[in-house]
């Protein structure tokens, strides 16, 4: 598989709203031991929404499918997840154009240009026990995979551990930025429910990239 189309990308999109609807309760139990206790909820009705935008149809190019995504959680999910997610969605979109698929390296852009969105809004780094934490690694992983000549395939799969990997590392972290930083020591020992939704988000792409592969 060369290259990844508007059908893949609103199959990934309904299988992240999918997923954080099954996980909601988990994501949920994750931010009330640091945060806010509504990072479930907050995912779960901002993809709802996502999910009854597309039902009408997908949209004919990249940018508009994505941008369609990230206007929607951006107007329709509180606290902090709307805003970083819509950025993701919406930088994604601008990067990639009014094409109606991305190759290899256009994916990894656009997916570069979504995490520089979150970097931008919420100034996170590496180690700060944010969503970036799982982000960063996911992105930096599918740029080297795509390098070494992995498929595209390969590469999201590979992305997807890694994100798997940076989530789990947050747990021993303690918070330096947003309610969970307000805890100070007492936030480590629990993962980042952002982390955990982004291990979520490049698990589902994963699974759609391969899904049309096969």
């Amino acid at each position: 598989m060369a290259a990844v189309d508007t059908a893949v990308l609103a199959d990934w999109v309904t299988r992240f709203g999918a997923a954080v609807t099954d996980k909601r309760d988990w994501l949920t139990e994750l931010d009330s031991a640091i945060g806010d206790a509504d990072h479930g909820a907050n995912m779960a009705r901002g993809m709802g929404a996502v999910a009854e935008k597309l039902g009408a149809g997908t949209p004919a190019t990249v940018d508009e499918l994505l941008k369609t995504v990230g206007m929607t959680l951006v107007s329709s999910v509180g606290g902090a997840s709307g805003p970083l997610y819509g950025t993701f969605f919406l930088r994604m979109g601008m990067t990639a154009g009014a094409v109606q698929e991305l190759d290899g390296p256009g994916l990894a852009a656009a997916l570069r240009a979504g995490l520089d969105g979150i970097v931008a809004r919420g100034k996170a780094e590496a180690g700060d026990k944010t969503m970036f934490d799982a982000m960063a690694p996911a992105v930096d992983a599918l740029d080297a995979a795509l390098a070494g000549g992995s498929s595209v395939v390969d590469a999201v799969r590979t992305a997807a551990e890694a994100a798997e990997v940076g989530r789990d590392a947050t747990s021993p972290l303690v918070a330096r930025k947003g309610r969970a930083s307000y805890l100070g020591e007492r936030s480590a020992g629990h993962l980042d429910p952002g982390a955990a939704s982004t291990a979520i988000l490049f698990d589902t792409l994963a699974a759609a990239v391969a899904g049309s592969a096969g």
